[in-house]
């Protein structure tokens, strides 16, 4: 049974789509063990509590220093035992630290097509708004590993959504969710879960089997 740990940051969205997946059979052989939020307030800890899933808060604010907070956060995460990560929503660097305790076991969602607009400053509604002020006709989602940099670890599965004539940043985001993000990452857990990804020495991704 893979553990996972989903760290989160303000509604829970794609959360609630991993725990909707899981109880549908979509996800098979996996469990949530644990949600971490930086945001007491955030909205995806009434989720997890409704799910009969442990939520926990861990904010900077609680904290004198980063590297305080860091090594809570850390902690926390390594109480769970979990076998994988998943940055869902979750509007925190992470800090070297974790990465080192959970290399090639961190995965995020970002709303674009990676390599375009991520990055610095690219992260939840700026980036439908990069996106619109670029004139793009294509965008989507990303699940990709997490290492040092931004945006930057291996790619495990991308889809594309249409940018239509009217969208505003807000309708865009919808879009992308419901038709990228909401799909993707209950679908890399599945994949993960099974054993089907494995990381070249050129940090590129393979998915075997169907």
């Amino acid at each position: 049974m893979l553990r996972v740990a989903v760290c989160v940051s303000g509604g829970g969205t794609n959360l609630q789509a991993i725990i909707d997946a899981i109880k549908s059979g979509k996800i098979e052989n996996a469990q949530i063990v644990r949600v971490v939020s930086n945001n007491k307030n955030a909205y995806a800890l009434t989720r997890a509590g409704k799910a009969g899933i442990e939520g926990i808060c861990v904010s900077p604010r609680d904290y004198e220093s980063r590297e305080l907070f860091n090594r809570a956060l850390l902690a926390r995460l390594q109480e769970a035992e979990p076998d994988l990560i998943v940055l869902a929503g979750f509007m925190v660097a992470v800090p070297a630290c974790v990465i080192d305790a959970f290399r090639g076991r961190i995965i995020n969602i970002h709303p674009a097509l990676i390599p375009s607009f991520c990055g610095k400053g690219y992260y939840g509604l700026h980036v439908h708004e990069k996106v619109l002020e670029r004139g793009a006709k294509v965008t989507g989602a990303t699940v990709h590993f997490v290492d040092e940099d931004l945006d930057h670890g291996p790619i495990l599965l991308q889809k594309a959504v249409e940018v239509k004539e009217g969208d505003t940043p807000e309708v865009l985001q919808r879009r992308v969710m419901e038709e990228a993000e909401w799909i993707l990452l209950p679908r890399a857990i599945s994949l993960i879960a099974q054993g089907r990804v494995t990381i070249d020495e050129s940090g590129i991704t393979h998915i075997s089997g169907k």
